[in-house]
């Protein structure tokens, strides 16, 4: 049995959290997955959220498999250009100031034109501001210090930039000699890699899966509703891809594959989850059972909407997650493993 190749993978993570992709900004790494199927000769579309869904034919075309990882990250918008020049955020997906503290980033204009700055405490200088280590991290104290010479509200206007310009944060990404990749927004550009890499080598090696499946690279999961459309009649399973959430009181970690129990949404389902179970212990995967306490998937939102399917969750482990995350290249391939085994199985309905 052979596997997608981890190494590629890697590298197509590299690229992938290397482009901005906040929620709500998303075209250009869309146009990239779409351009990446195109020439292995996969039928996509995207739906009118900006969501792309590319289709394997299956055997049996009576019933249907979705499987779904989110290219759009964490980021912020512009929400108040100050009279310093600086700029005030409102933050896009759930987390908190402190994680992007002293942050490289990019604002994008509404006609295209890209400026740097850096994310800081207004009461960053020790030599000047008595509360500088005690002063809260949020929105009134941090601020974007351009690259760029404005030294005022009229000068950053010139420059285009106005309300509303979103801003990306800076990847920094790294692949260390010991195989851990680090890196923000591996939440969830790990896992579309990982199923790139597998539609890779289905098309390659010309083969053919026991059922039609459907891949959605969903682009609004960080606000919560990217994967709760475009979901066919003929769908019984329904699987997010997805990152496994670290820290205490977790079994998840940096090398197996994460299986999600149940999260801030309740449990997933108890039958596709022993089903990923047993091709797991079957096939030498190493995984972990976790439960993430706050924490929703595309699953989770398509079981909100109303649709009437089976749905799970597995992904690879990955800490500090929604801050600058890492993972290792070993649970990267025991998650690609698990995804190979899994879409030429058997339904276990």
């Amino acid at each position: 049995m052979t596997y997608p190749n981890t190494k590629q993978t890697m590298d197509l993570l590299k690229e992938l959290v290397s482009i901005p992709s906040p929620t709500g900004n998303t075209n250009e790494v869309i146009t990239y997955v779409e351009n990446f199927l195109k020439e292995l000769q996969v039928d996509t579309y995207r739906n009118r959220k900006g969501g792309l869904i590319a289709t394997l034919q299956g055997t049996d075309t009576s019933k249907h498999r979705m499987l779904t990882a989110h290219v759009d990250t964490l980021g912020a918008i512009v929400k108040e250009i100050k009279p310093s020049g600086r700029l005030k955020l409102d933050l896009i997906g759930g987390f908190k100031f402190n994680s992007i503290e002293g942050e490289y980033c990019q604002i994008e204009t509404s006609s295209g034109n890209k400026y740097t700055g850096t994310i800081l405490m207004h009461q960053t200088s020790v030599h000047v501001y008595k509360d500088a280590g005690k002063a809260e991290r949020n929105q009134d104290n941090m601020e974007v210090r351009l690259d760029e010479v404005v030294k005022n509200a009229e000068d950053v206007r010139t420059l285009g930039i106005e309300v509303g310009d979103f801003v990306s944060f800076a990847p920094r990404v790294e692949i260390t000699p010991s195989g851990f990749i680090k890196s923000r927004h591996l939440d969830d550009k790990a896992s579309v890699a990982i199923l790139l890499q597998l539609i890779k080598q289905l098309k390659t090696e010309n083969i053919t899966l026991p059922y039609t499946t459907h891949f959605l690279i969903s682009n609004n999961e960080e606000i919560g509703y990217g994967g709760n459309s475009n979901i066919t009649p003929e769908t019984i399973e329904y699987l997010a891809v997805d990152m496994g959430a670290m820290g205490d009181g977790q079994s998840t970690d940096e090398y197996t594959v994460s299986i999600c129990v149940k999260d801030a949404s309740g449990p997933y389902h108890y039958g596709l989850r022993k089903h990923l179970v047993q091709l797991a212990e079957e096939n030498g995967i190493e995984y972990k059972l976790d439960i993430y306490p706050y924490y929703g998937s595309d699953a989770s939102a398509a079981i909100r909407s109303g649709h009437d399917i089976v749905h799970g969750l597995i992904g690879p482990g990955i800490d500090s997650s929604h801050a600058f995350e890492r993972t290792h290249e070993s649970s990267i391939t025991n998650t690609a493993k698990l995804l190979h085994h899994y879409v030429l199985s058997e339904m276990f309905l």
